[in-house]
């Protein structure tokens, strides 16, 4: 190994637990790509998790390292990311949330990528939503891939990604599911501190995507696990959050991301327009389900005028 890594992974935790903390360590240590450090990055815990931590640092001096806020200070997601990347020495960033796992062949396929796509700021693959965890077939059969919504394996130009998200066209990248450069990262200014809860992984995505090309991959490389004491499903319990209908955060987040794309200039017209219609759901909801209404009858008559240019005509209509 090189004196200085080619990929720094971050792993941010707070009250991980022993169990999944563990499996996702584990993972990275399976990689079969070697050449990197590991930044386990404490945002306060108060459980076994800053133990777990240290442990696998002095299991693995100079491979792993430890970080925490001053005094051992809860400050969120977003500002604990924010410290691993200010620590990082990687060319390369890829995080990992405590609870969930890359797949052995993560890193080396997407560094390939990077490296043969020195274009791109960022990689990211269809996340593994994963229920199968707990073994129940019942849950098993819910496990699929993030929907891209775009061909993959190709160079995607800005802010395409964005605008397919805020259609609704494709679902967004997976914190765990991507790799970026750290140039980049840092060109962006980083995570957002004020993000404390949801969207803070979106909001970086945001800002990646509206200025730099970013490569999309086919494979299914990490697993997203989902459980009950997972921040989306917390924040789903205290009705802050949903994944298909109006809630706060997802409102905070088009707000912020309005006002960011205001101030960096954003021309793109497409753009624009799907931040308005997504806006629209929270501003105007009454002339929102008007327009929703509308599109599906839009769409109603335009199947059935294909029916009809076919030659096929309904039953009653002989």
């Amino acid at each position: 190994m090189s004196s200085k890594p080619v990929v720094t992974a971050i792993v941010i935790f707070f009250n991980a637990g022993e169990t999944f903390f563990r499996a996702a360590i584990e993972s990275i240590l399976a990689q079969t790509y070697d050449n990197w450090e590991l930044l386990l990055v404490d945002d306060g815990s108060t459980d076994i998790s800053t133990e777990i931590a240290r442990e696998y640092v002095h299991r693995y001096p100079g491979k792993l390292r430890y970080l925490e806020h001053e005094g051992h200070q809860n400050r969120g997601i977003s500002a604990t990311r924010n410290l691993g990347i200010e620590h990082a020495s990687g060319e390369y960033i890829a995080f990992l949330d405590a609870d969930d796992l890359w797949l052995p062949e993560k890193l080396a396929r997407q560094v390939a990528i990077l490296e043969s796509h020195p274009e791109v700021a960022m990689v990211y693959n269809s996340t593994w939503m994963w229920y199968g965890w707990t073994g129940d077939p019942e849950d098993i059969k819910l496990d699929r891939g993030r929907a891209l919504g775009i061909q993959p394996d190709c160079v995607v130009s800005p802010p395409t990604i964005l605008t397919l998200c805020l259609e609704g066209k494709a679902e967004s990248p997976g914190i765990c599911g991507a790799t970026l450069r750290r140039e980049a990262i840092q060109a962006v200014g980083g995570c957002e501190d004020s993000f404390r809860g949801m969207f803070d992984d979106q909001v970086l995505f945001a800002k990646i995507c509206a200025r730099s090309p970013v490569f999309v991959a086919s494979g299914h490389w990490d697993r997203y696990r989902q459980h009950a004491s997972s921040c989306c499903h917390v924040a789903k319990a205290h009705g802050t959050y949903d994944t298909f209908k109006p809630n706060v955060s997802h409102q905070n987040y088009l707000s912020w991301l309005e006002q960011y794309l205001s101030v960096q200039g954003m021309q793109n017209t497409n753009v624009w327009q799907a931040l308005q219609t997504s806006l629209a759901r929270y501003r105007h909801p009454v002339r929102y389900q008007l327009l929703k209404i509308s599109r599906y009858w839009q769409r109603i008559y335009l199947k059935l005028a294909r029916i009809g240019s076919s030659g096929f005509k309904p039953p009653h209509l002989i």
